[in-house]
């Protein structure tokens, strides 16, 4: 009935990774070895607990390649409960002080955080909670883990029984599709496959506060009414107003290509003036169309050119 670190750590717990820092220090010293990354696996509950910094420090310094993965699983105290995981502020520690000791070291080396969803004791009010949390650290997880029942665990005998066999209270317990999806989508609500979840969780929470502009908004409105001069409304998307913009652009340009045309087709050549060959060809002296020839002045010469349709050659006068 008692864990080494939760709900607070065993006070007959020995906390030290000297043994752990001397192996990798000799790893470290073997010939033909240049870096030993630790990717993941590391307990910052555990690591926090250490009053002796020298792991924390070169584990910084020799094997993080970049990025450390860690597993806090979730922010909300009452899932993290039901995890039997620390609370929040233990990860906030952590992660203030990985930060600290990489600016000392100069190095520039990330954290990149571990969430579950849809876990037995999260309901979508507390999935929202650690949506918000994501967007106040900026961070964008390609990979959430959503939830399934591993035998032998009590995340697996609540998910079942709806109970927490620890102290038989009720345990509420995600189970629908439908949710599921929903506190999946919460977890990457940037996505905007993800967009029609997240408004609906949204929606069903309550907090349709978070749907909007301002800073600390999840998602924007997609829908927009605009009211006009006479009072009546009209609702449309981006993408609508994009379309209509586009077909407005394309048939006034048709319009003025017809004008253009039209312009072409009937005017009369002034006397005197030179046209240019694509007016010859067009047959611009809609006048004399109906003639075999048409005599005008050619733009170099001044000479006098007969077009007749049909013709093999052009007969020229002097």
């Amino acid at each position: 009935d008692r864990q080494c670190l939760f709900p607070e750590p065993c006070k007959n717990l020995i906390v030290d990774h000297s043994d752990y820092l001397n192996l990798l220090r000799e790893i470290r010293e073997l010939p033909g070895i240049k870096k030993v990354f630790i990717r993941s696996g590391v307990r910052y509950d555990y690591l926090m607990l250490d009053k002796n910094e020298n792991f924390f420090n070169e584990l910084c310094k020799h094997h993080v390649s970049g990025q450390l993965k860690v597993a806090p699983e979730h922010v909300v105290e009452r899932v993290l409960e039901k995890m039997g995981k620390p609370g929040r502020k233990v990860y906030d520690r952590f992660t203030k002080r990985f930060y600290e000791i990489n600016r000392k070291i100069n190095k520039e080396q990330y954290l990149v955080p571990y969430f579950i969803s849809s876990h037995p004791g999260s309901d979508l009010s507390a999935a929202i909670e650690l949506a918000e949390y994501l967007r106040d650290l900026g961070y964008n997880p390609e990979q959430v883990q959503d939830f399934y029942p591993t035998p032998g665990t009590l995340s697996t005998c609540m998910y079942y029984t709806g109970l927490d066999p620890r102290n038989m209270e009720p345990v509420y317990v995600p189970k629908t599709p439908k949710e599921k999806a929903m506190q999946r989508a919460l977890l990457q609500f940037r996505r905007p496959q993800n967009y029609e979840l997240v408004k609906e969780a949204l929606k069903i929470a309550g907090r349709e506060d978070l749907i909007g502009f301002g800073k600390n908004c999840l998602i924007r409105p997609r829908n927009m009414t605009r009211i006009f001069g006479d009072g009546k409304r009209t609702a449309s998307t981006n993408s609508e107003r994009f379309k209509g913009n586009a077909k407005n652009q394309r048939n006034t340009g048709a319009n003025k290509g017809n004008e253009n045309s039209g312009a072409i087709r009937n005017s009369k050549p002034e006397k005197g003036k030179a046209l240019k060959n694509k007016d010859i060809r067009a047959g611009t002296n809609t006048k004399n169309q109906g003639n075999k020839y048409q005599n005008v002045n050619t733009p170099t010469t001044g000479r006098k050119v007969s077009v007749g349709k049909g013709l093999k050659g052009r007969k020229a006068k002097r």
